[in-house]
């Protein structure tokens, strides 16, 4: 008996694996298909877009839309502009929201609860309700069509976001560690930099990956502000290449590929810290 329910048990678990891994591949082949239409643009000739074949790579295959986008348009400048504007607002992203997580979760004071709560509150207004009070406020203290006004309304959006997620990392760490560095002689700033802030390496680098993510891919808030080719990011030049007659749509796919590739590339660089069970190690050590 105990041999059959074990033979039941052993099917029962392969076809649940079975269905599982089903699952699993559907849903891979519903997040790859449109990357590989996207891919299949960009090799076609001219701007055809729509096409009755089924075939990944057309007969026709050329890479001339990637020669034109990196070589005839100011992809490269709109790259610059991008990785330039991406890089600063991670960079300050995660010093404003690791103090202020750290504040909010270790310390009370004045104005704590309402200051969280007025954090969560920002998260329920959809992005393109601020546009207009954006707008004005920019208009008014002279930060439209800038670099740096972009960036202060990047790193606005996000703090919230990346305050909670610090806060609620740094409470799962334990202040038995701070204050046996304090009776060693450390005073808080140093507790905070050499004993916690390497524990939080998890969510820093969730940090930095949202808050470079937030601005690398965003839009709407761009298109208010900036006006000036020259100052266009990738999202911004990206749409420049629909025109009203026509668009590039070759061009338009490649660049798009081109465009997710730095993202890629700091996931993969970022993914070992993506791993919660990192800090129980270093508390148990």
């Amino acid at each position: 008996m105990a041999g059959r329910a074990g033979r039941t048990s052993r099917g029962g678990s392969r076809a649940g694996d079975f269905a599982a891994y089903a699952v699993l591949l559907v849903f891979c082949a519903i997040a790859v298909y449109p990357v590989l239409q996207v891919f299949g643009i960009a090799l076609r000739p001219a701007d055809r877009l729509y096409s009755t074949s089924l075939a990944i790579i057309p007969p026709d295959a050329t890479l001339h839309s990637f020669r034109v986008i990196l070589f005839e348009k100011p992809f490269l400048l709109w790259l610059r502009n991008s990785v330039l504007l991406a890089a600063a607002v991670t960079l300050v992203s995660i010093a404003l929201a690791a103090t202020a997580g750290y504040a909010f979760s270790r310390y009370r004071f004045r104005g704590r609860e309402t200051g969280l709560q007025a954090f969560l509150m920002t998260q329920m207004f959809p992005a393109t309700m601020l546009l207009l009070p954006l707008y004005v406020l920019f208009k008014r203290v002279h930060l439209l069509d800038s670099m740096l006004g972009l960036g202060v309304a990047y790193v606005a959006t996000a703090m919230p976001f990346c305050v909670w997620t610090m806060k609620g990392y740094y409470e799962t760490l334990p202040k038995d560690l701070e204050e046996a560095a304090l009776i060693d002689g450390m005073g808080p700033w140093g507790a905070f930099v050499r004993v916690v802030l390497p524990l939080a390496a998890p969510a820093l680098a969730i940090t930095a990956l949202f808050s470079f993510m937030a601005s690398w891919s965003e839009f709407m808030v761009a298109r208010v502000i900036l006006t000036r080719p020259q100052l266009f990011t990738l999202p911004l030049g990206l749409e420049s290449l629909a025109g009203t007659f026509q668009t590039e749509w070759a061009n338009y796919a490649a660049g798009s590929l081109l465009v997710c590739l730095p993202v890629v590339v700091l996931f993969i660089s970022l993914n070992r810290f993506l791993i919660s069970g990192l800090t129980l190690g270093g508390v148990k050590g």
